[in-house]
């Protein structure tokens, strides 16, 4: 069959399709990652971003490639989660870039969407890796150059950049030893091939499900209550009774005055703001008596979708309980835990700030050191489920402050963050901090005292002065750096790098901790999880301050999920 052009509809088609197939799929993509530790989610979070895509492709009643391509580049933009969701963003924002100007697509547009994609991809990322989706997606690329003189005929076009995509990923263990030894190829490549290839049984005309799931988008904005156990007193202070949120989709552009103006109003008949504006989209959220008035003034803007309104008087009880129970799950109840957080907006001073600070955590007792440490708004995620940009934003409106710092605590979040802090209108500075030690040692050389630049120049140095080590558990059996791994073995970890393996968690946290043990540290630091056994944990810590008698040894009860132990020397 041949297919000489592709119109809006179709393409709106296409997208769903691919989305659909990527989310059907991101548990297997999940499992080719190559740590085999719990909280692998390449799959999940590839996923989670282009359906937050594909919501905005699905409410477009009477698509047009302009807003099919506004869909695509906002939704993905703001539901990016992970290194490997920013990058398949950017993949999508540079391919839009170039269909937007078209009512319809040939294989020459598609020539260079495919290429302006690639580009813009690998511009996002500092230190380009080869073996990785960048790769797959160069080679789809260059392959798409080339048939772009050589054919009109999209059906085949589309076919043969798909083979092109699957034997450049075949490669990929070549490139990156790491994916050779465990005997995978790369996650984030095939993630990237399962949109393709679902988008392509859609030009073909196989019968696909194009429903989309709200459930499966993860896209609500994440944060934890100042409280977790809230007082039963605090619906009395629920002054504005409906959590409203939409989408604005612009006809012209949003000037700063209107901005500035819109957020006004918004203030006149709520509170709890955050509009979010870019040349395409503007996010709004607020808290008000009267939805409809802040709806009808946001049409004046533009078109409205992706409406949501919550009575959060009606649901006080749910999401007490919820948060009373809150811990974090693996990434298939994730959706839970985002909401139960989202309907606890945390409280942040009326006073503007010089300088403020938010930090991605996770379990009660890190966030509460966070919190006694003067963080402003904490993001609880990190190991399962990665903040997105959006909850970045959020996060990022509600700091009361001239100057935001964050702290990702996880090199799987510094992509979103960095990106989230390029759309911001605010003064953003994000400490790339790989760990939640990491994190807790910037901040403690935070001088409020000092300017924003000399401090920001402080937490970069106090980035070297710690090194991190974990304990978990693998969910698979492999082998990596000679080192054979079983299900269920514990996994000592320096620097994410695996360096023991064992049966009892105590004993290779113990390992660890001597692996990371020099003449140049003096301070030992233990965060243990909620799956570790109390009773134990006297005795190992009296182990410890035996054997390391010049360190300071400290311990605190982190209540993490997955990791046994977070720990580090400093």
């Amino acid at each position: 069959m041949e297919v000489t052009t592709i119109n809006a509809e179709l393409f709106a088609r296409m997208f769903l399709a691919g989305a659909n197939n990527l989310e059907a799929k991101k548990e297997w993509i999940n499992e080719l990652n190559v740590f085999p530790v719990p909280d692998g989610d390449t799959g999940t979070n590839m996923s989670m971003t282009i359906m937050s895509a594909a919501k905005e492709v699905a409410a477009i009643e009477n698509p047009t490639m302009a807003s099919l391509a506004k869909a695509i580049s906002s939704g993905s933009l703001r539901g990016a989660r992970g290194n490997s969701g920013v990058i398949l963003s950017q993949l999508f924002r540079g391919f839009t870039k170039v269909i937007a100007e078209y009512d319809e697509l040939t294989v020459q547009i598609l020539s260079d969407a495919f290429q302006k994609g690639t580009e813009t991809a690998y511009k996002a990322v500092m230190k380009p890796k080869e073996g990785t989706i960048l790769t797959v997606a160069k080679g789809m690329s260059d392959k798409a150059a080339e048939l772009g003189e050589e054919t009109d005929d999209l059906a085949y076009f589309c076919e043969e950049i798909i083979k092109e995509g699957d034997h450049v990923l075949s490669k990929t263990p070549d490139m990156l030893p790491v994916l050779k030894q465990a005997g995978v190829v790369d996650s984030g490549g095939q993630g990237l091939m399962q949109v393709l290839k679902g988008a392509f049984d859609a030009l073909m005309g196989k019968e696909v499900d194009y429903k989309v799931e709200t459930v499966s988008t993860g896209s609500s904005s994440q944060g934890t209550a100042s409280n977790p156990y809230i007082d039963a007193q605090a619906e009395q202070e629920i002054t504005f009774t409906y959590c409203t949120q939409f989408l604005i989709m612009l006809e012209h552009p949003f000037t700063e005055n209107q901005e500035t103006e819109f957020k006004s109003y918004l203030e006149s008949i709520g509170d709890s703001i955050v509009v979010v504006a870019d040349d395409e989209i503007v996010k709004v959220h607020v808290h008000t008596n009267d939805p409809g008035m802040a709806m009808q003034r946001g049409l004046t803007y533009g078109s409205l979708t992706t409406i949501i309104i919550e009575n959060m008087r009606l649901e006080r009880d749910e999401k007490i309980s919820a948060m009373k129970e809150k811990e974090m799950q693996n990434t298939a109840n994730a959706e839970n835990e985002i909401r139960a957080a989202e309907e606890n907006e945390q409280e942040v001073p009326a006073e503007e700030k010089e300088m403020g600070f938010i930090s991605v955590s996770i379990g009660e007792g890190i966030n509460e050191i966070f919190r006694g440490l003067g963080v402003d708004y904490i993001i609880e995620g990190g190991q399962t489920m990665n903040p997105s940009t959006e909850d970045m934003l959020n996060a990022i409106e509600k700091v009361n402050a001239k100057n935001i710092f964050i702290l990702p605590n996880n090199k799987n979040i510094i992509m979103a963050a960095t990106q989230a802090a390029e759309i911001s209108d605010k003064d953003v500075r994000v400490i790339p901090t790989k760990s939640i030690p990491q994190g807790i040692t910037c901040i403690t050389m935070f001088n409020s005292e000092h300017e924003v630049d000399e401090n920001e120049a402080a937490l970069m140095e106090a980035l070297e002065l710690v090194k991190t080590g974990s304990v978990t558990y693998a969910v698979r059996d492999t082998e990596m750096d000679g080192i054979e791994i079983k299900e269920g073995n514990m996994l000592g970890l320096v620097e994410s790098k695996i360096k023991t393996v064992g049966e009892d968690y105590f004993e290779v946290a113990k390992e660890v901790l001597e692996s990371m043990i020099d003449e140049d540290r003096e301070l030992i630091t233990i965060f243990y999880g909620k799956d570790v056994d109390e009773n134990k944990m006297e005795e190992f810590i009296d182990e410890l301050e035996e054997k390391y008698d010049d360190f300071d040894v400290q311990c605190y009860k982190g209540d993490q999920p997955l990791y046994y132990f977070i720990m580090s020397v400093e």
